[in-house]
């Protein structure tokens, strides 16, 4: 089958990674990609948020299915234009794309379907705000209502800066702190059957020892060795199967990825948020350790046809992944820098440690940043303590000026 997959960011790079090596796979389009997707995929240039646009380019590419990466072009409704044209469409319409789009509006499906979550108040004036942070206390949770490209949420001590951000929203949703760690479960389904993968775990702050500002994500590990056995059951259970089966029930079924945000707190499992879309940076991590060839599965979504999929296959191999990010980020990043070591870790730490682009472009035989966060350093190993040392040897590679990481990715659970 031919695939066109839409974006261009890490996310999508690891999806057309996976995707290059599925033999069922005859041609590979992404739009608009980037520097690395082009070494395994196609390139054509596209407005992402233009469904009609996306629709149009499919049909002449005569792909037979199409994947959405990014929420934002989902919640716009770009999955039901190229549904709309008879095309395969791996991901959710716009309006169940609301499940991320709106938190508010997630809030009220969880309430109903009984998704255990952290308690909230939806506000849009500032008394409202003033009466919901004295109501909960410290440490503040204060969400934008909307897609905020994963830096809209603050957690804080601080009341001035939590009502700040609150103010600075046209709708916000402040919640009761949620303790314990936080996992990353993804889900694939087709509206009515659903098929969790591995679970994840990903750092969001910006710093070592999580400090600093909350980015879109510094780093990701899979499997989780700490993690209750039972973990992915039990959310398939409490929160998957009864957020896809109330979105059905309101006529707005969810095909697509499916991704809760989870704390594992004293109480039990609570969800922090929901995406509609594969998370970035544990879809790197997740891909990795996926054996079932990934077009087949994802072309099952969107044909409706999950429950008839054989069970999936996974690696016994770890994988981490650590990401390079500009001078600057997550303030305004600093772009045009050229990265330099890239094929020295194609040539040294290939297959087990390799790079996955996001905010890259090519400018002649150059690659250079383009974006925060620049690069994916992906690996993995027999266990987390052999991939983050294949990831943070093939990481001391590469070369670009003024960068970060952190260097503490999965440190505390391969230590056990």
């Amino acid at each position: 089958m031919k695939v066109l997959v839409i974006g261009g960011g890490a996310r999508e790079h690891a999806l057309c990674r996976s995707l290059s090596l599925d033999p069922d796979v005859t041609a590979l389009y992404c739009a608009p990609g980037n520097a690395g997707i082009a070494e395994v995929a196609e390139l054509h240039p596209v407005d992402a948020l233009d469904g009609d646009a996306v629709a149009r380019l499919a049909a002449r590419l005569d792909a037979g299915l199409v994947v959405v990466g990014p929420e934002a072009p989902l919640v716009a409704g770009v999955a039901d234009a190229v549904r709309a044209a008879d095309i395969p469409c791996f991901g959710p319409s716009g309006e169940a794309a609301r499940l991320e789009g709106s938190k508010a509006f997630a809030k009220d499906v969880m309430a109903v379907a009984g998704v255990p979550t952290a308690r909230s108040y939806v506000c849009t004036t500032p008394a409202e705000i003033d009466e919901a942070l004295d109501a909960f206390g410290a440490p503040y949770v204060v969400k934008d209502d909307g897609l905020a490209a994963g830096k809209g949420v603050v957690v804080t001590e601080d009341v001035d800066v939590a009502r700040a951000h609150a103010l600075s929203c046209d709708r916000v949703v402040i919640e009761e702190f949620l303790d314990g760690p936080e996992v990353s479960l993804f889900a694939i389904t087709d509206g009515t059957t659903v098929l969790p993968l591995q679970p994840a775990q990903d750092f969001k702050r910006a710093l070592d020892g999580d400090e600093g500002p909350n980015t879109g994500g510094m780093g990701a590990y899979s499997p989780l060795p700490w993690a209750d056995p039972k973990l992915v059951d039990e959310v398939l259970e409490t929160v998957l199967e009864p957020t896809v089966d109330e979105l059905r029930r309101r006529g707005t079924p969810f095909s697509g990825l499916l991704y809760a945000g989870l704390a594992i707190t004293s109480r039990g499992v609570r969800v922090i948020e929901f995406n509609a879309r594969f998370g970035d940076p544990e879809t790197q991590v997740v891909l990795a350790r996926l054996k079932t060839p990934l077009a087949g599965v994802l072309l099952a979504s969107a044909n409706g046809t999950l429950d008839v999929l054989p069970p999936l296959n996974w690696r016994e191999d770890a994988a981490v992944t650590v990401v390079i990010a500009s001078h600057n980020y997550p303030d305004t990043p600093r772009t045009g820098d050229p990265i330099d070591g890239l094929a020295e870790v194609a040539a040294q730490d290939a297959p087990d440690a390799y790079v996955l682009h996001a905010g890259t472009r090519a400018e002649g035989d150059a690659v250079v940043s383009a974006g925060g966060r620049v690069l994916s350093v992906t690996a993995t190993g027999k266990d987390l303590a052999a991939a983050r040392e294949r990831a943070y040897t093939a990481l001391g590679r590469i070369r670009l000026d003024g960068s970060q990481h952190r260097t503490d990715i999965a440190q505390q659970a391969a230590q056990g």
